[in-house]
């Protein structure tokens, strides 16, 4: 905004000067855009790299065996298969107690989901996958059944 002063020179005349509102340079401005830019860029590419990571990574796969103790569907806003196997032997957390060791895990597809509920009680080798992370529509826990790889009765 330019703004018209009234000064005295030297020969004692008035005389008017505009004064004008310091401006940044554009360089400078560009600059900072640029700036800007690229910091909200590297951020939200390091956003999608760490959600990967925690959510979508297989951390580990591999196999359990069993006697399957339950298999159900359950959830508040989305409904998801989970299920516990009792695997043998046993473990003691504090001095003077006897536990079982317990794998429980949240199952990937309806028909996994249905040979588990009708063979409860009978022992399994049971496919699974690690996450990091636990997602509300893919279960409860970070462990996922996708696969069984045998069924016995004993």
């Amino acid at each position: 905004m330019n703004e018209e002063n009234v000064s005295i020179n030297e020969e004692g005349a008035p005389e008017k000067t505009e004064q004008t509102t310091p401006t940044i340079p554009t360089e400078k401005r560009k600059g900072w855009k640029r700036f800007k830019r690229t910091f909200f860029i590297l951020l939200a590419l390091t956003i999608i790299v760490l959600a990967y990571f925690k959510y979508f990574f297989v951390f580990g796969d591999g196999v359990k065996s069993g006697h399957l103790n339950y298999a159900v569907k359950k959830g508040n806003l989305f409904k998801t298969y989970e299920g516990k196997l009792i695997q043998e032997g046993y473990r003691s957390k504090t001095t003077g107690t006897i536990q079982s060791y317990e794998f429980e895990f949240s199952i990937k597809n309806k028909a996994v989901y249905d040979v588990l509920s009708k063979n409860s009680g009978k022992r399994f080798d049971l496919h699974y996958k690690e996450y990091h992370g636990v997602l509300p529509w893919r279960g409860n826990t970070r462990y996922v059944v996708d696969s069984i790889v045998a069924m016995g009765d004993n």
